[in-house]
């Protein structure tokens, strides 16, 4: 049985527990890489600081993105991402599965689950490679498939703040989305604005047919009255989107586009995804690329029909606990309905890169495995989101 004790951080505590093999993990402010990490009382953040923080006045070039990885599973994948060199890391969404079985307000489930992430080396090298944004899904959240109904979602709020190193307009008010533009050169501005899914969003539909395929959990809730962001998140959406940028990465948690599946998506609350496409119609924002993850698996989509130009979305998940794991073994994998993929979907462990050609004007964005192998590619013309 894992052994766990906590220390006190303010109203919270973060929690440093046995190894599986129930080897005790000893966490000392004197490692190279969690020396930036201690706070102010001497407890160290579950999660390691960048050795460098975020330059915004850097161009960028390279930028990994990735979501869900379970911290008890193999993380090798974590250093052939730190080997792709990139100049930045969007970690968007179960971040760690810490879900409160326990219903345990100190919530420990999800304070072990931070510090077994930050035990891991390879982790703690991709966050020296480069820095990093994140925002949460459901797993880091608090609970499974969890809304702004989650009793103890500003508990969890206060975890990820602590965690992450929160200090910035995020810290202020609820919810953990943000927003940064990255690049001084007029031309080679990214602005990468990270949603938050989970603090406001609504409760959805259950299925009426549970596991049917199409309908598997979910479906598609027609009340207008139901949001995915809350209106202080909308209104601030709206707001970015009007600041000059020239590539806009917009990070949902969970997938926009995607129509073929019963599992959260933003597809349930069908007004809501028509609100996000009038959105970024009505701001006359240029250059956005939706990026997604979530489904353990991951896949190229694009709407040529919401916007006044097409509408792309790369989703990249998971980085080790992949879709195929959950197939009964020998069971083949059957793609699912996809009017709006332009791939087919990839059931192994994956991660995803950008390379962005500012000469060109192409964004390369392609889906790699855990040998760092490309498997989908797309390029992107930039004279394409206009």
């Amino acid at each position: 049985m894992k052994r766990c004790f906590f220390a006190a951080i303010s109203a919270l505590s973060l929690a440093s527990c046995a190894t599986e093999d129930s080897q005790a993990v000893t966490i000392t402010p004197h490692e190279p890489w969690r020396q930036s990490a201690e706070a102010p009382d001497g407890v160290i953040r579950a999660v390691p600081m960048p050795s460098g923080q975020l330059d915004t006045s850097k161009t960028l070039s390279r930028i990994i993105f990735a979501s869900c990885a379970q911290q008890n599973e193999d993380q090798s994948i974590w250093d052939v991402i730190a080997a792709e060199n990139a100049e930045l890391t969007l970690y968007f969404g179960d971040n760690v599965y810490g879900d409160v079985r326990s219903n345990d307000p100190s919530l420990p489930e999800l304070k072990a689950a931070y510090m077994r992430l930050a035990q891991s080396e390879p982790f703690s090298r991709v966050r020296a490679a480069a820095p990093m944004l994140t925002t949460w899904d459901d797993h880091d959240y608090g609970m499974n498939d969890a809304g702004g109904e989650y009793q103890y979602k500003e508990n969890s709020e206060a975890l990820y703040e602590y965690v992450w190193d929160v200090k910035d307009e995020r810290a202020t008010r609820p919810g953990v989305y943000g927003s940064w533009i990255v690049g001084a050169e007029e031309g080679r501005r990214v602005q990468i604005i990270m949603l938050d899914t989970r603090f406001f969003r609504s409760p959805l539909m259950p299925t009426d047919e549970y596991g049917a395929k199409g309908k598997e959990r979910y479906l598609p809730d027609p009340d207008p009255t139901k949001t995915m962001l809350g209106e202080a998140q909308w209104a601030w959406l709206a707001a970015e989107l009007t600041k000059p940028a020239d590539l806009r990465l917009l990070v949902s948690s969970v997938q926009v586009i995607s129509d073929g599946h019963g599992w959260e998506a933003w597809k349930m609350l069908p007004a809501e995804r028509e609100r996000l496409y009038d959105t970024i119609d009505a701001s006359g924002a240029e250059g956005v690329i939706v990026l997604s993850g979530d489904r353990h698996s991951a896949a190229l989509y694009q709407r040529d029909d919401v916007a006044n130009y097409p509408i792309f979305e790369a989703t990249s998940s998971s980085l080790n606990l992949p879709l195929r794991g959950f197939l009964p073994e020998g069971q083949p994998f059957e793609q699912e309905p996809g009017p709006h993929r332009l791939t087919d979907m990839i059931i192994d462990a994956n991660y995803g890169l950008l390379e962005i050609d500012w000469e060109a004007g192409v964004v390369d964005v392609s889906i790699r495995g855990a040998d760092g192998a490309e498997i989908l590619e797309h390029a992107v013309e930039l004279s394409s989101l206009r």
